[in-house]
């Protein structure tokens, strides 16, 4: 059974260290205070939606066929991964020469223009 270390604590969300890591071949344990990567913060959905967005080269039309989620869900789902990766997520205003171009480029449908432009 594979089990990974949970990001944050179960009980209050606060920050995981690593106390102790041994090796499986050679029994060796070293112990002292070790931080998570940044990815293993993210919860399993996260790593989900990261593993899909990579797969697809960040394609949001193949990420919205995969998961079945429309253009903004993508967004905010990237948005989310990208602050509990520790960065400032930029709220922009709506970049009407992007969204066009994704549209052209069949990323988003017409309705999904429709929706951002509407805000």
């Amino acid at each position: 059974m594979n089990r990974e270390v949970p990001g944050k604590c179960p009980l209050c969300n606060g920050e995981i260290k690593v106390t102790k890591i041994q090796c499986n071949k050679c029994g060796i344990v070293i112990q002292g205070q070790f931080d998570l990567c940044k990815f293993c913060r993210l919860n399993e959905q996260q790593k989900y939606f990261v593993e899909v967005f990579i797969k697809n080269r960040g394609n949001i039309k193949e990420i919205e066929k995969e998961l079945g989620i429309s253009y903004p869900t993508v967004r905010n789902k990237l948005d989310d991964v990208i602050s509990d990766l520790g960065h400032t997520v930029k709220k922009s205003t709506v970049n009407q020469k992007e969204i066009l171009e994704k549209l052209k480029e069949g990323e988003i449908s017409k309705e999904e223009v429709l929706k951002l432009l509407k805000g």
